[in-house]
Parts: structure tokens; C-alpha cells; sequence
């Protein structure tokens, strides 16, 4: 059980880079990050507030990651917020149609990875918390 944790919080320390590396990138440069051709004030405001939000996942997750069997609770909300936000997505593509590669692959993660995470995550805290 101890591999199977290892590799958990190997996959979320991996994973959790996105969010942070890209929050960061999106708060530091505003809509420019996405190639957006003149935007607004207020969505470029808007988009580096999401991109802070985005960031701040990033850290919950690596917070997670030393005691992850522990951090059930903390981790499935931080899952369902990045699940949440999947389905906003899903409602821009299916409203405009498909956005770009990296969007999609966002989609990919938000939509499927995170919730098997979640799912790993509980398996782990389970058969870790019936060994001891």
C-alpha cells in the first residue's frame, strides 16, 4: 500500500504544477498569457482573479501531498472546485464550440483526472487507515 501512496502523491505533486504554474502565468501577464487580442479591463481583472484562484489550487493540492491519506477532506474539495470549474468549461465549448488544445486537455484533467484522483485518494486513505 505504501507504493500505491507513493505513486499518488508522486501523480499529485506532478499534477498540481499545472494549476500553479499557470495561475501564476495567467496573475503575472493578464489575458496576454492566451494570445487575447485587446481585452477589456474588466476581463483581463477578471482572468488574473481566476488565474489567483487557479494558483491557490495548485498550493492546496501540494498541501495535500506529505500526508495525502489524511487529507480526504481538503482534497476532495479542492477536486470538486476543479471539477466545478471543468463543467464551466464544458458549458463555454458546448455554448462556442471547441477551444483551443490546452483548453481541452484542461477539460481532460478537470473532467476525468482530478475525479480518479479523488477516487485514488480515498482508496489509499481506506486501505491505509485498515492496516493500522
Amino acid at each position: 500500500m505504501l507504493r500505491q501512496k507513493r505513486a499518488l502523491q508522486i501523480c499529485v505533486a506532478v499534477l498540481a504544477a499545472i494549476p500553479l504554474g499557470v495561475g501564476a502565468a495567467g496573475v503575472a501577464t493578464g489575458t496576454s498569457y492566451l494570445g487575447a487580442a485587446g481585452p477589456t479591463i474588466d476581463l483581463d481583472s477578471h482572468f488574473r482573479y481566476l488565474s489567483g484562484i487557479f494558483m491557490a489550487l495548485g498550493v492546496v493540492f501540494y498541501s495535500c501531498v506529505p500526508a495525502i491519506e489524511r487529507k480526504g477532506a481538503r482534497f476532495g474539495l479542492a477536486a470538486a472546485l476543479v471539477f466545478a470549474g471543468g463543467l464551466g468549461r464544458l458549458a463555454g465549448l458546448l455554448a462556442l464550440g471547441p477551444p483551443t488544445w490546452p483548453h481541452l486537455a484542461g477539460l481532460g484533467l478537470e473532467l476525468g483526472a482530478v475525479p480518479a484522483l479523488a477516487l485514488w485518494q480515498r482508496r489509499v486513505a481506506r486501505q491505509i487507515g485498515e492496516r493500522a
